[in-house]
């Protein structure tokens, strides 16, 4: 259980580990000197500087083997946006050859890669109602693509951007498969992965192997805000999105945020030696808080999820998301009512125009409008506990029997 608010207030019960995480003590131990005794900018020449550089490149060393990656792979950034971006806009400038300019990526991509994307005027592939990429559509958006390049009538793919562990829902994408496809279908194209989900529950330096370009982001896992990485493998020209320092190799210039660097290593390797233990951990506690509502809330489902063996259809996804669509409730209400009995969760949803409105991961998977309306996620950490799943039992059916009660 989170530390209690003031009195006034019932105790937090945190369930959005997946919008960010409390960072790890020892992250908040790791950063403190490398604020107030070991901060001189690491672009320097003298000897505190050369410090401030040294634990920049041992961070770097270390990250780099969580990732498997080299050391020079490990490009950090302001956070998994800037890092996005950077995959989607960089790679496709940076043209090693033939200039192919099309950009692709699934439709329920985060809108750091969407909405660049679709800014390039590029293309989207649909997803099943699981939210798994539909493989046989993106074969034959990137054969369209090639035929088009071969006429002479288009510039060809240059990047396949498929988000790893999607943020909403938690569907595992296969990943090897897509990059087969990629390298049989637009064998010129950069694959780039939004791995920012799947740190916590995926060993990335095995699972996101195949991709050229590999995005995560340190608050998901208890590391600090304002901290991303991309990985750029050497096969990836990148050109920056920024120019005015020799940083990174130059491809992400600025003087970087060492305390905010020490911490996330930290932070990560933590996450990696606990992995395994914590995927268990947490598979139980969604198991039995997903069983627990099911049980207790008429007209609920678990979004995503046919209708055999809910469990077994789990595989594919991150035991940290559970995410649910509740029939004859409206989320923003149904949040109003948590959050006054302290339990912090989310819809998963944008507002725009002051209404509420499904987000584009449902419409993709194909979510009815009811559905899609009560739309609830609940997502865990490496902070989770029973008492969480206990409160959350205890406080999610009554508050969706009383907005029913109230909307007859």
């Amino acid at each position: 259980m989170s530390p209690a608010e003031p009195a006034s207030h019932p105790p937090v019960t945190y369930l959005d580990h997946a919008a960010t995480t409390p960072m790890r003590p020892e992250a908040v131990e790791a950063m403190l000197p490398m604020l107030t005794e070991r901060y001189a900018n690491p672009s320097g020449a003298h000897r505190m500087a050369r410090d401030a550089n040294r634990a920049i490149d041992e961070a770097r060393d270390e990250l780099a083997g969580l990732l498997g990656c080299a050391p020079g792979d490990v490009v950090f950034t302001s956070g998994g946006t800037e890092s996005d971006n950077l995959a989607v806009f960089g790679a496709r400038r940076a043209g090693v050859g033939p200039t192919y300019e099309t950009v692709v990526c699934a439709a329920t991509e985060h809108h750091a890669v969407l909405d660049p994307v679709l800014a390039l005027a590029g293309r989207t592939v649909g997803v099943h109602p699981s939210g798994r990429l539909d493989l046989d559509e993106l074969v034959a958006v990137l054969d369209a693509e090639a035929a088009a390049f071969a006429a002479g009538e288009g510039p060809g793919v240059r990047l396949v951007s498929v988000m790893l562990v999607n943020n909403e829902v938690g569907t595992v994408q296969p990943l090897a498969e897509i990059a087969a496809i990629v390298r049989q279908h637009a064998s010129d194209a950069v694959l780039h992965t939004d791995a920012v989900q799947g740190f916590c529950a995926l060993d990335l330096a095995a699972v996101a192997d195949p991709a050229d370009l590999v995005t995560i982001s340190a608050h998901k896992f208890g590391g600090p805000k304002g901290l991303g990485v991309l990985v750029a493998r050497p096969s990836v020209v990148l050109a920056p999105r920024q120019v005015g320092g020799s940083q990174e190799r130059a491809r992400r210039p600025g003087t970087p945020d060492v305390a905010g660097i020490v911490a996330t290593v930290v932070a990560a390797r933590l996450t990696a030696d606990e992995r395994s233990g914590e995927v268990e951990r947490l598979g139980r506690l969604r198991e039995r808080l997903v069983s627990g509502l099911l049980a207790a809330v008429d007209d609920l489902t678990e979004t995503g999820i046919g209708g055999g063996d809910a469990r077994a259809e789990r595989v594919d996804r991150v035991p940290g998301i559970a995410h649910l669509g509740i029939g004859g409730v409206e989320s923003e209400a149904l949040l109003f009512l948590l959050e006054r009995e302290g339990v912090f969760a989310s819809a998963a949803s944008s507002c725009s125009s002051g209404a509420m409105e499904a987000s584009h991961v449902l419409t993709a998977m194909g979510v009815d409008d009811d559905r899609a309306k009560g739309a609830l996620r609940l997502s865990l950490g490496w902070a989770s506990t029973d008492a969480d799943v206990d409160r959350a039992l205890a406080v999610i059916p009554p508050a969706v029997e009383q907005l029913r009660r109230f909307a007859l």
